[in-house]
């Protein structure tokens, strides 16, 4: 993670000018460092490869090459890259896309300034930032998406991960066996878009699914 006393580095990459400057503005205001600016995501790229800033603030629609290609090709170059889509809107595939590319975060544009700031922040120590607007819309479309999948046994499996208890625990307390615990566990990864366990369990908590205790 940063020190606190170092001042946070960013890149700013949008093709519209009034905006990347008001940009620039509000994020020095708060104390971050905006070292380099680019139109376009061939220009983003190449400079935020020679000025290797903590994080890109990269737009998604630009000319020449978009954000999401500018991304793809900036982190094969650098891996260890930060990079925040900021985009004017909340839009499913294009979400998927940034993350596919290696994106860490998605700010709409219509955040507040501090809501910008913060999502630099987290994504400079090693977070994934998330504006609220679109984490309720991708909540309620993943509510939709889920309403009836998510079996009753799965359920129980969840609220049991929820509560603490290891794969060894949960089958002996549903008397069922290890292997279809960890099938069920398998499923509900794959059901949530879930990494882990931990990530399942605050979708489901956020879903309503399962209750923290």
């Amino acid at each position: 993670r940063l020190s606190t006393l170092m001042a946070l580095s960013v890149v700013l990459v949008d093709d519209h000018t009034m905006l990347r400057q008001a940009l620039r503005r509000a994020l020095e205001a708060e104390g971050i460092d905006v070292i380099g600016e680019a139109a376009d995501g061939e220009e983003g790229v190449r400079i935020a490869l020679a000025l290797r800033p903590d994080v890109v603030l990269m737009d998604v629609s630009m000319p020449k090459v978009d954000g999401i290609d500018a991304t793809r090709q900036l982190l094969a170059a650098r891996s260890e890259m930060r990079v925040v889509m900021l985009t004017m809107h909340i839009d499913r595939e294009v979400f998927d896309n940034a993350l596919k590319a290696g994106a860490v975060g998605y700010v709409t544009k219509d955040s507040s300034v501090s809501e910008v700031a913060e999502a630099v922040r987290l994504a400079a120590n090693g977070d994934r930032p998330m504006s609220p607007h679109l984490a309720e819309a991708l909540l309620k479309e993943a509510r939709r998406e889920t309403d009836g999948i998510i079996s009753t046994r799965e359920e129980e499996v969840l609220q049991l991960v929820a509560d603490g208890l290891g794969t060894n625990e949960i089958a002996e307390r549903l008397y069922i066996s290890h292997r279809t615990v960890k099938n069920h566990l398998a499923s509900i990864y794959d059901k949530l878009n879930a990494r882990d366990r931990t990530q399942a369990v605050l979708m489901a908590v956020k879903m309503g699914i399962v209750k923290l205790t």
